[in-house]
């Protein structure tokens, strides 16, 4: 059992399943953040769907803290926003707390490259208060990088690294089937894309962590994002969509080496997909390929990694982590 003080900032859709998901493995909360007038002074279980906890939720972390004595360690599980620019005063204020960090953040997964000055405030914030931060997820934060780095290890030999991540929206929250597009006119669809609030996020995060992790330096990284556009009416999403409309986004990122392409991460999410699988394909020796058919349950395999990912936060050094700087993340029988 994780004998940890526990605070939940972000109470949306994935938040709240993964306030479910620690109650129901035995796992407690002392507070909760979120800036939602609507949400502040509801109990936690009973916005999340549960039993009540005796836990008010707080519009901000000093709110919720108050004067009360924190017991040792004690970890915050930040369910908040996709941006590392975004996300960076909220970690702050956590560090500042003396709270380690588990957060769904994508762009936190590996920010060194993209973002190597924000990544070093976070990394000195949290090492000055001698606590952790981790960036985690199905994706970034595991099926896209984690693992193929991890499958690797019994390679003499790396060509190339190919991941593919092909999903039915159907089945996802409402918020990620709206992140995809799904449901917008083309028109719609190009505004968002132009403004930058309609994409998978995370995929220069993976294509920089498999590359750091292996040594290897790239000339550039490249990424593109196009509609899947509905030839017919479609209804297994949870808005109808019309031929003509978006069903949801391809998005292909490339990493290249030595002229070469190195890494390629291939994101296809869509309402109505008739099949979903993820893949993972080393071109070298010995060459590898591992599928999971039907797909990796994002939902709940990124409430469940979150949860999984404070055992290994908890038994590594101060600073901003990665997946690859934590002992492994893995279920723990009665927790």
């Amino acid at each position: 059992m994780f004998m940890t003080t526990m605070v939940h900032l972000g109470l949306g859709p994935l938040g709240r399943k993964i306030v479910s998901y620690a109650q129901a493995r035995g796992m407690r909360y002392v507070a909760a953040v979120d800036p939602d007038p609507a949400k502040a002074g509801r109990d936690l279980g009973e916005l999340c769907g549960i039993e009540k906890l005796g836990v008010p939720v707080s519009r901000n972390l000093e709110e919720a803290l108050g004067s009360r004595p924190l017991s040792r360690p004690a970890v915050a599980v930040v369910t908040t926003v996709s941006s590392l620019a975004r996300i960076e005063p909220q970690l702050v204020a956590v560090a500042r707390a003396g709270f380690h960090a588990v957060s769904t953040c994508e762009e936190l997964v590996f920010p060194w490259k993209a973002q190597p000055q924000i990544a070093a405030r976070i990394d000195r914030a949290f090492r000055d208060q001698g606590v952790a931060c981790l960036g985690t997820g199905v994706n970034p934060g595991f099926l896209m990088d984690w693992l193929p780095v991890a499958i690797t290890g019994v390679c003499q030999r790396v060509d190339r690294i190919t991941v593919s991540r092909v999903q039915d929206a159907s089945v996802r929250r409402v918020p990620f089937q709206q992140k995809i597009g799904a449901g917008l006119d083309l028109e719609a669809f190009k505004r968002k894309q132009a403004e930058g609030t309609l994409r998978h996020v995370g995929l220069r995060e993976s294509i920089d962590l498999i590359a750091t992790r292996l040594g290897l330096t790239l000339e550039r990284i490249t990424e593109t994002l196009e509609p899947v556009i509905a030839t017919g009416t479609v209804s297994s999403g949870y808005t109808p969509i019309s031929a003509g409309m978006a069903r949801g986004v391809q998005q292909v990122a490339r990493g290249f080496r030595d002229g070469q392409e190195a890494i390629t991460l291939f994101f296809r999410a869509v309402v109505g997909e008739p099949e979903s699988y993820d893949k993972i394909e080393i071109a070298g020796e010995p060459p590898l390929d591992l599928r999971f058919e039907g797909g990796v349950d994002g939902d709940v395999a990124t409430c469940a990694l979150t949860l999984n990912a404070i055992r290994s936060v908890l038994a590594c050094g101060p600073g901003l982590k990665t997946m690859c700087d934590v002992p492994t993340v893995s279920f723990l029988q009665g927790v």
